[in-house]
This record gives structure tokens, C-alpha cells and sequence, in this order.
């Protein structure tokens, strides 16, 4: 499998349907859309007083269902894959996302691909969703849509958390086919489920090549013990990165909406590059994020007690061809397909403007250097 990027379908206000066309030109591996209730980014530092994008958008969380805008993409797209990235099982019942996803595979002739994951505080608590216990509810979501595919008539199922009784799902696999999954996976236990139940595999939380490469194999080793010929596994990565030069790159790390990228962090992620979390030693990163808790004030104790050499040290930080060094690395310890995230646009409205621009020159420059690798 060579390496190859793909394309980011954005499913918040004002939409980008309309990159459907050029991103179905070949250049792409497959089209991933995310799917959430809320961004990673603090209401209190969306003004005006910290960033201009609030002068363009009134909220970062304009978000539209992500499954909902992967239909539209599947009718206005004839050849590359597309792929959630990722939902999460705790909003949907898994029968749900069972017949969502054939839907989606017939609309766009077995293109579809179920990214799953198992969810974060965020997209559930505020709702009235449970969140616990929520690799376990996603361990079951997947039987359960695996069961409702390939069972023939009606189907019973017992588990702690779903319960089927005379179930059935008679819409055929389309050309015979299951939709792949791919999962968003980070912790020992969830590798493993990935390696038994997944086709593909997003780490969430692997920042270095050697870090990658020790959770691939836990992944790999699982399917393996479980039967499974993992050949055809596709390793992924969506990598946040700042891409600039010098004195762009300073002035991005001095920008609140960048500084905010070590909220989605742990405080063990920043302790092994040896920096100590701002929000303290017990921070869970996105699984303890709260966008409305996390007040102005809270907000300017953060930037101000945040070293951003923190953010240099985990990210690809730097020029295209720095930038696409770190890439290569991801593939040298088995990445096959990644995804540029260049958070420089969140520094401000002149550097979202070039952003689209530097991630196609590191994509270019990422695929020439990994023509060798197959």
C-alpha cells in the first residue's frame, strides 16, 4: 500500500460540499468527515478581544451530522472513499449506525467506510447521554452491527448494554460487501479491539514514530491472534501541525486559539516530551474538555502558564519540508494514509487564508518522499 493523503471534508458552517469535485479527482486516498456535537475550542476565547475568526463565524460549533453531509458526499463523488472520522457510539445505537452506513455504501457504490470511536465528554454528557464505560458500550456497538450485517432473518442479542430480540436487517450488503470500519484508537485495550473488529486505524494520541510503530503492532498481534488476515489493514493519521516559517510560526504560538491545541492533550502526553500540563497533572485531555467551563479567566491563566515549546516538541512544527520530515517518519513506522492538519489557520484570518495552499505543498512533498515505500 503506497502512502497517500487524504482529504478533510469540513461538516461545520458555512460547508465545503461544493470541494466534493476536487477532492474525487484521484489526488486523495479517501474523504474523511468529521462528526461532533461541539469543537475543541473554548467558547470564552471566540471573540473578537482573542481571534478574528469570530468576526466571520459566531461559533466554532456549528457543526451539521456528520453522517447526514457523508450521504451528500457519497451522490456528489464517483470514486474515492469516504470515510467518518470519527462517530462516536455512545449518541447512536448501533442498529442505527448499522443501516446508516448500508445506506451510505449503497448511495455511493461501496465507498463508504464506518469510522467509529468511543466518544468524548464533550458530544454526550451535555446531552443526557451516558457516558460510561465507553469502550466497553463500543466494543458491544460493534457486535452488534457486525451481527445485524451478516445475520440472515431475525437475530437476538443479550448484552450489557443493547438488547435485540426478533431484529432484523434484510437491506443487502451492497455487492456483497460490509462497510469497512476503521476506529479511533489510542489506549492498550482499544488497539486491541481494533486489531480483532477493524479494517483501519486512527491513532488518537501518537505523536512520535516510535510510539506509532509499538501500537501498530498491538494491532497487528490482536488480529493476527484472532484469525484475521491483516494484510489489508490500512494505518492512518490525522497529525495537527503548524506549517510556516519562522516568524509565522511565532507569531501563531503567540495566538490563544493555537495555544488551546494542548487542551486536547493529557497531562501524561506533555509529561513524556517533560512539560507539566497547564490544567494540572490529572488533565484527560478531549475527555475532560468542556468548552463552556472553561471560562475567560481560566482560559488567560492557561496561555500565560503554557510554555508553547510544548507544542513544538509533540507537532510537526515548521516549513513544508520539516513539516513533511515528520510525516515521513509516521510512514517509515507503517502510516499508509494521513491527513495535514495545519492549525496555523486558528492563529488568525491571513493565515487561514494560505493554509489550504501549505497543506497541498506538504502532502506533495510527503508523497515524494515516501515514493520508495510500498
Amino acid at each position: 500500500m503506497k502512502v497517500q493523503p487524504a482529504a478533510f471534508l469540513r461538516t461545520t458552517l458555512p460547508l465545503g460540499i461544493d470541494l466534493c469535485e476536487a477532492y474525487d479527482s484521484g489526488r486523495y486516498h479517501s474523504i474523511w468527515l468529521p462528526d461532533h456535537m461541539v469543537s475543541f475550542w473554548p467558547d470564552s476565547i471566540w471573540t473578537p478581544e482573542f481571534t478574528d475568526l469570530a468576526l466571520t463565524s459566531p461559533s466554532p460549533h456549528r457543526h451539521l451530522d456528520g453522517l447526514a453531509v457523508s450521504a451528500a458526499a457519497a451522490v456528489l463523488t464517483k470514486n474515492t472513499p469516504l470515510a467518518t472520522c470519527v462517530v462516536d457510539t455512545v449518541r447512536r445505537h448501533p442498529s442505527l449506525l448499522a443501516q446508516t452506513a448500508l445506506t451510505i455504501s449503497h448511495l455511493s457504490k461501496g465507498r463508504f467506510i464506518l469510522g467509529l470511536g468511543s466518544g468524548e465528554l464533550e458530544n454526550t454528557v451535555p446531552y443526557g447521554f451516558d457516558f460510561a464505560k465507553p469502550v466497553s458500550r463500543l466494543e458491544e456497538s460493534i457486535k452488534v452491527i457486525k451481527l445485524l450485517w451478516h445475520g440472515e432473518g431475525t437475530v437476538d442479542f443479550a448484552g450489557e448494554f443493547y438488547h435485540l430480540e426478533h431484529a432484523r436487517m434484510d437491506t443487502e450488503l451492497y455487492d456483497g460487501k460490509a462497510p469497512p470500519i476503521w476506529l479511533g484508537a489510542a489506549g492498550p485495550r482499544m488497539l486491541r479491539i481494533c486489531g480483532r473488529e477493524a479494517d483501519g486505524w486512527w491513532p488518537a494520541g501518537s505523536y512520535t514514530p516510535e510510539d506509532y510503530a509499538a501500537k501498530l503492532k498491538v494491532i497487528l498481534d490482536a488480529g493476527d491472534a484472532a484469525g484475521r488476515d491483516m494484510s489489508h489493514f490500512t494505518p492512518a493519521l490525522t497529525q495537527i501541525c503548524l506549517v510556516g516559517e519562522p516568524d509565522e510560526i511565532d507569531e501563531m504560538l503567540r495566538q490563544p486559539m493555537v495555544k488551546s491545541i494542548i487542551l486536547m492533550l493529557t497531562a501524561q502526553d506533555l509529561a513524556q516530551f517533560g512539560h507539566r500540563h497547564p490544567m494540572g497533572d490529572d488533565w484527560r485531555g478531549i475527555m475532560d474538555f468542556d468548552p463552556v467551563r472553561l471560562n475567560r479567566d481560566a482560559i488567560i491563566r492557561f496561555c500565560a502558564d503554557l510554555d508553547t515549546q510544548a507544542i513544538r516538541d509533540i507537532f510537526p512544527v515548521g516549513d513544508v519540508a520539516t513539516v513533511a520530515r515528520k510525516f515521513k517518519g509516521m510512514a517509515d513506522a507503517g502510516m499508509r494514509v494521513f491527513k495535514v492538519m495545519d492549525y496555523g489557520g486558528m492563529a488568525g484570518a491571513k493565515f487561514a487564508a494560505r493554509s489550504a495552499e501549505k497543506v497541498r505543498a506538504v502532502e506533495d512533498e510527503v508523497v515524494r518522499l515516501c515514493a520508495d515505500i510500498a
